[in-house]
């Protein structure tokens, strides 16, 4: 009889967290069933939040956890791990010392994430970040800091692709792209860089679309702000505030409308020295629409260039409302000041688009994500089919 070891097993489904923040990764990867044994942060008021909803949680600055301390908490060995996950911020490695500038992956802390990959070896990974990551440039490392030590003193290419070249050193697989978690049931517009790796080379995919702008089922259409947040109208719990001078402004705003709707008169009094800048400025003195989803929650709602007014009331979104557009459970418990809550929920990995892609990593772990023909008929139409879908989810394989 043929034992398996425990990394091999088909029940292990065991996850590793970094970065963890409130969790929003976590929750979806738990949805999906994968089971998290233990979280990481930095921030004080993110593992405050990981402990008040029962975690373990090693708390800290990862630069200074070793992997034998989160394998030791998980009650793991290496190899063993499922997954590791997280979104590693995109900053410098330090502020003393070597400045190797915010968009060089080798002074920052993708490299911590890199490091816990290597020694803790789980059979797969999910690297989330901003979009921006796939085209941010590498910046050089000036004359006057350059030693033996530096990786490259004269750099070409982007942060992506020594990230890349960084995995593949370790013997992992990888895709990437864009997802936008509108097509995953998220009721918001929010676009995340995602990264997959696989140790074993399976063939890992990014998740397909569920859901669209437009479907004969409304099950599978994009979910509306009011689908998530109507019930909180009167009700919204601990919230933010305007200036008066900012509500006075939006009061004349109508629901889906921003500074264009403002009287003429006003607009230039109310944009200040912004109304001389370029671009859209969508987000100034915007109003939402219950109608559609939500545009992408930042860490505050009050800021000038990117506020997010309730769609009927004069007062931005709530703390709560916050968590219902990335899905938190109601339950789900948000620790700190009210400033920090708004960070943690705003920074968080929409709990469907987690959901989805611990679905899609355990659909390759079994070994059935793919219906095996040996033909299908009318194959013109069903390339057309997954083409759309794979546009409609945003991929850049």
């Amino acid at each position: 009889m043929q034992i398996l070891k425990y990394k091999d097993s088909p029940s292990n489904r065991d996850v590793i967290s970094l970065f963890s923040g409130a969790m929003g990764l976590d929750i979806g990867l738990t949805k999906a069933g994968l089971s998290v044994k233990v979280g990481q942060d930095f921030e004080n008021s993110c593992v405050t939040t990981m402990k008040a909803n029962g975690h373990n949680v090693l708390g800290g600055d990862i630069r200074e956890i070793q992997p034998q301390q989160m394998l030791d908490i998980a009650g793991l060995k290496p190899g063993e791990p499922f997954l590791i996950c997280g979104g590693p911020p995109c900053q410098p490695f330090s502020t003393a010392g070597k400045r190797l500038g915010i968009n060089d992956p080798r002074g920052s802390l993708f490299m911590d994430f890199i490091r816990m990959i290597d020694a803790i070896r789980p059979r797969f990974f999910i690297m989330e970040n901003v979009k921006g990551l796939m085209s941010a440039p590498l910046k050089n490392i000036p004359l006057s800091q350059r030693d033996d030590k530096n990786i490259m003193a004269e750099s070409k290419g982007t942060v992506l692709d020594v990230v890349l070249s960084e995995f593949d050193k370790l013997g992992y697989k990888t895709v990437y792209g864009v997802l936008d978690a509108v097509n995953y049931g998220v009721p918001q517009f929010r676009e995340r860089f995602v990264l997959i790796g696989s140790r074993d080379n399976e063939d890992i995919f990014l998740p397909f679309p569920t859901n669209f702008q437009m479907h004969q089922d409304p099950d599978y259409r994009w979910r509306s702000l009011r689908s998530a947040i109507a019930d909180l109208e009167y009700d919204p719990g601990e919230c933010a505030s305007f200036s008066t001078d900012r509500m006075d402004f939006l009061k004349l705003v109508p629901e889906g409308g921003n500074w264009r709707n403002l009287p003429n008169h006003l607009i230039e009094e109310a944009m200040g020295g912004a109304y001389h800048s370029g671009g859209g400025k969508v987000g100034f003195y915007r109003r939402l629409s219950y109608d559609q989803p939500s545009p992408t929650l930042v860490t505050s709602p009050v800021q000038k260039a990117s506020m997010l007014c309730h769609p009927t009331q004069n007062r931005p979104l709530s703390v709560r409302e916050y968590a219902r557009i990335q899905q938190f459970p109601d339950d789900w418990q948000i620790t700190g000041t009210m400033v920090a809550k708004y960070r943690q929920i705003g920074n968080a990995v929409p709990v469907g688009l987690a959901k989805a892609l611990g679905k899609a990593i355990i659909s390759v772990a079994d070994g059935n994500a793919v219906i095996k023909t040996k033909r299908i008929r009318g194959t013109d139409i069903h390339n057309r089919i997954k083409n759309a879908m794979e546009m409609g989810g945003n991929h850049a394989y």
